[in-house]
């Protein structure tokens, strides 16, 4: 069994009985509600929900297509995609980092020995927001993580806006991020993942 495939926060999570057919048996029908891991022919669905998500508040997307698959090879298991009866509804993509904070070349690198998650986009499909998926999904991502034994803590870049979301995600400011795209400024964030033995013991990590 791979480590992974142990984790309970990726078990498929069924949200409401299988239906049955008229005649009394039970039909096979994808789970209701899914959390896993992305991998790379999951890309393009991802893109679209993105692009919808970002190029109409900001006019740029966090990440292209070409990135979205090179994050997804490189480290898939730094991915979580909430699907609904097998339809891709909202995503969180990461990678590795190994410093402090973060710098402009922690949009395009994935570090390998790093300690730091970060988390480069969470998104949400549109037909699905303002349910409180974002959070779900985050506080699951950060569960997950806790679960990784490389992880130290998770690290994210937002405008200022989004600061009181993650704030109630559990997030800290940590001042103004290295990073710039175009004209836009972010916030730079970090989350603790360790220090949470207790909670570790009692996860089936």
């Amino acid at each position: 069994m791979s480590a992974l495939s142990a984790l309970p926060f990726l078990k498929p999570v069924h949200l409401r009985p299988p239906r049955s057919s008229p005649g009394g048996q039970r039909r096979h029908t994808l789970p209701a509600s899914e959390f896993r891991c992305l991998s790379p022919e999951d890309a393009v669905s991802v893109f679209e929900i993105e692009r919808e998500a970002f190029i109409s508040v900001s006019g740029d997307c966090p990440l292209h297509l070409d990135e979205i698959r090179h994050f997804l090879n490189l480290c898939p298991e730094l991915s979580l995609g909430w699907f609904e009866e097998g339809r891709l509804v909202a995503f969180i993509i990461g990678s590795l980092w190994d410093q402090e904070r973060l710098s402009q070349a922690a949009l395009t690198l994935h570090k390998p020995q790093g300690s730091a998650v970060h988390i480069h986009v969470l998104a949400v499909h549109r037909t699905v927001r303002q349910q409180g998926k974002g959070s779900i999904l985050m506080w699951r991502y950060l569960q997950y993580l806790r679960c990784l034994p490389f992880a130290r803590r998770a690290l994210l870049m937002c405008e200022p806006f989004l600061v009181p979301f993650y704030h109630k995600c559990g997030f800290e400011a940590l001042g103004p991020c290295e990073v710039t795209v175009g004209d836009l400024a972010f916030v730079e964030m970090q989350h603790p993942v360790r220090g949470h033995a207790f909670m570790r013991r009692n996860s089936g990590c």
